[in-house]
């Protein structure tokens, strides 16, 4: 697949013929389609008042239809481009664009089964209907021109991991330092010390990491420092979250999981879960290696089942309550394929130049276990684990730190 991050006509058309698209139509109002402002390459702080819509046919020259006080938006584009005022002229204009293309894409999804692309209201959608299309999901599309990488930002993300990666190492540390010397530490302040260490190397964050101490860990989406018991002493056990990426336009985020024990020698309760959810962890990689070594399609669901099924055959299918992973880019959630059969049924395809995670997690009422792995598939299909060595084992905190 080229790399594509400049407006590329050609490769848009040719990947609406790959997958057998008449056409695809993208709408944006006042900024309720990211999708379509990052394929159309509209700045970060691009800002519209009107609706305006892109239609790029799979033959042919594109398409624009603007409001007349906003009629320069899509200049930077190429096509033909007409202007409306009255709402009349508006949907007779889209009546123009799409009448006679019969299989259409566009930021939808059926019953909205994959909230992350359906962005067009649904009156749009019965408009555009009415003319005749059968509209179908664009994710396939957006996956390749929104959510691969390019150079630069493959850089910046194996930069961020690096420095994630890193920043584990400061948190035990901090954990074991402080444990020795006061016995004791909050959550929030190995929060602090994460936070410090991404201010110190030009890392920014949209939230601050989770710091879940023993059943703070079984929630997943933990909010550090809201628990019951919130602080860290000798025989806990911790589960530190993490994500963040370089301070700078376009850059890409990394996102790591990792547990600790604080002492010596980890008990068998905690190594017996670990090593279930590394084993899942472990089958989704090798289902995304093994489908790519053979030139064979991979949608998003298949690896979560991969993953699923090992903590499931376990006896814990019930206590891993989220997807296995989500697409990595500019957001921590990202806008390309899901690993998830779970809370969608991810039918997109993994893409070559992605970025996503794995990330299984066995949540018990006493403490949580998730190994999180970012997952990048090269140009040439090469399947590469990012962030540093995979966990194979609890962190004996006060052992190694």
């Amino acid at each position: 697949m080229p790399e594509i991050r400049m407006f590329d006509l050609s490769a848009i058309q040719a990947a609406l013929k790959t997958f057998s698209f008449d056409g695809w139509l993208l709408y944006d109002f006042r900024g309720s389609n990211v999708l379509a402002q990052r394929v159309l390459q509209l700045p970060d702080d691009f800002v519209s008042s009107r609706r305006f819509l892109y239609f790029i046919p799979a033959e042919g020259e594109p398409q624009k239809l603007v409001h007349r006080i906003e009629n320069d938006v899509l200049d930077h584009l190429p096509g033909e481009k007409t202007m409306y005022l009255k709402w009349q002229e508006l949907e007779a204009g889209i009546g123009d664009m799409v009448t006679g293309c019969q299989r259409l894409a566009m930021e939808y999804s059926p019953r909205n089964g994959n909230p992350y692309i359906s962005k067009v209201d649904g009156g749009t959608v019965e408009l555009v209907r009415s003319f005749g299309c059968d509209i179908q999901p664009s994710g396939d599309l957006i996956s390749i021109f929104e959510a691969t990488l390019s150079k630069e930002q493959l850089a910046s993300h194996y930069a961020a991991a690096e420095l994630c990666d890193a920043a584990f190492g400061v948190a035990w540390k901090f954990i074991a330092d402080q444990i020795r010397a006061n016995g004791s530490v909050e959550e929030v302040a190995v929060q602090d010390a994460i936070m410090q260490h991404f201010a110190d190397n030009n890392l920014t964050t949209y939230h601050a990491p989770i710091v879940g101490v023993n059943a703070n860990g079984g929630n997943p989406h933990y909010e550090t420092g809201h628990g019951a018991i919130t602080t860290i002493k000798e025989g806990d056990f911790v589960l530190v979250d993490l994500w963040a990426k370089q301070d700078k336009a376009g850059a890409v985020y990394a996102d790591l999981t990792r547990t600790g024990f604080v002492g010596t020698e980890v008990p068998q309760k905690y190594t017996e879960i670990f090593n279930i959810v590394a084993a899942g962890r472990d089958a989704g990689i090798a289902c995304v290696k093994e489908a790519f070594a053979a030139n064979e399609p991979l949608p998003g669901w298949k690896v979560d089942d991969a993953t699923r099924g090992v903590i499931e055959a376990a006896g814990y299918g019930e206590y891993f309550c989220h997807r296995t992973g989500h697409s990595m880019g500019q957001e921590t959630h990202g806008n390309g394929t899901h690993i998830d059969n779970l809370e969608t049924h991810e039918t997109r395809l993994i893409l070559p130049r992605t970025l996503f995670t794995i990330e299984p997690g066995i949540y018990l009422p006493e403490f949580g276990v998730r190994s999180e792995v970012d997952v990048y598939i090269h140009a040439d299909g090469t399947v590469e684990v990012t962030g540093g060595p995979l966990q194979s084992e609890v962190v004996r905190v006060l052992a190694e730190f």
